[in-house]
């Protein structure tokens, strides 16, 4: 039944009920009523309305229900869904509406963010491989050039090219550091394990020590660039951020899911960062998602702050 015909049926009862009530009850009304009849009245009165609004109250829980569901519906924690128990028929289709609305838009979601982060990977790609063929083969160039010129320079200007020359091999190096952070080789040449072993180990004033357990439950490839990226974001915010002497990175399994952890000893993250959803911390949600897992970033009891991806395998 709909609800306009639930509230006319209630409303329809309550009148037929007051009448009912006067007819059989000896209570009447003269032309000048008394005070005792206008007693009357006044507590059947009351009593009328509160009957209807506890009648009317049943019907219009369920209405308050999915509007209280739909104030909770986080983009960043997809899958919940409206449900409600015995509800009026356009309670039912709204939900309905609500929650095909809900797929509609989280599929549209994780498409475009398929899209927008294999694009970002691509360009990442592309950049590191420039880098890498054209600024570093420049660079080693321009090594070797001051070597031919340190050979043939007076003596009073080799200590200025010696000083060139280590400029340009840092440089080198720099273009190459970059290069490997943009586009992670050991990742698609040794494997995840492999790789988070030489990210771990890749980062200098900050002492990294991991865990990486084996037999792990096999990821898609998406899901270890996932795995490798919010590994490499979160050591990379602890370095510059955090203040912190030592972290902590752990891959392991727990109950059918791959779950990494990242942690430090640092100054800790503000609480309001913690459910970012730009920056640093809203790009490894995005990952996260896009994945089919789920990130969590909470500040530990005492300092630091820990990053938590738990990963489940696709089927």
């Amino acid at each position: 039944m709909s609800m306009f015909w639930r509230v006319v049926i209630v409303n329809a009862l309550v009148v037929v009920g007051a009448v009912l009530a006067l007819v059989v009850t000896p209570a009447s009304v003269s032309a000048t009523p008394t005070a005792a009849e206008i007693e009357v009245l006044v507590t059947g009165g009351v009593l009328v309305i509160v009957l209807n609004v506890l009648l009317l109250r049943r019907i219009f829980v369920p209405l308050e229900r999915l509007t209280g569901t739909m104030r909770r519906v986080d983009p960043h924690d997809p899958g919940r869904r409206v449900a409600i128990r015995r509800p009026a028929a356009e309670v039912r289709e709204l939900a309905k509406a609500f929650n095909d609305m809900l797929d509609r838009l989280e599929a549209e979601r994780h498409g475009s963010a398929r899209r927008a982060l294999a694009a970002t990977e691509a360009e990442r790609v592309r950049v590191a491989r420039e880098l890498h063929d054209q600024v570093g083969q420049t660079l080693t160039g321009v090594v070797l050039a001051l070597e031919e010129i340190h050979r043939r320079a007076p003596a009073n200007l080799h200590g200025d090219i010696v000083e060139a020359q280590e400029a340009a091999r840092a440089g080198v190096e720099e273009v190459r550091e970059i290069a490997r952070g943009l586009r992670p080789g050991a990742l698609e040449e040794l494997g995840l394990r492999s790789a988070l072993t030489t990210l771990a180990n890749s980062f200098t004033g900050l002492r990294v020590r991991h865990s990486v357990h084996t037999d792990l439950p096999v990821l898609s490839p998406d899901q270890d660039l996932a795995v490798y990226r919010v590994a490499q974001e979160s050591l990379t915010n602890v370095a510059r951020h955090a203040q912190a002497r030592t972290a902590q990175l752990e891959l392991e399994e727990e109950d059918g899911a791959v779950v990494l952890r990242v942690s430090d000893d640092g100054c800790g993250i503000p609480v309001i960062h913690t459910t970012a959803t730009d920056g640093g911390v809203g790009g490894m949600r995005e990952r996260a998602l896009l994945a089919g897992g789920r990130l969590r970033v909470r500040a530990l009891p005492e300092r630091g702050t820990e990053v938590r991806l738990d990963l489940w395998p696709s089927p």
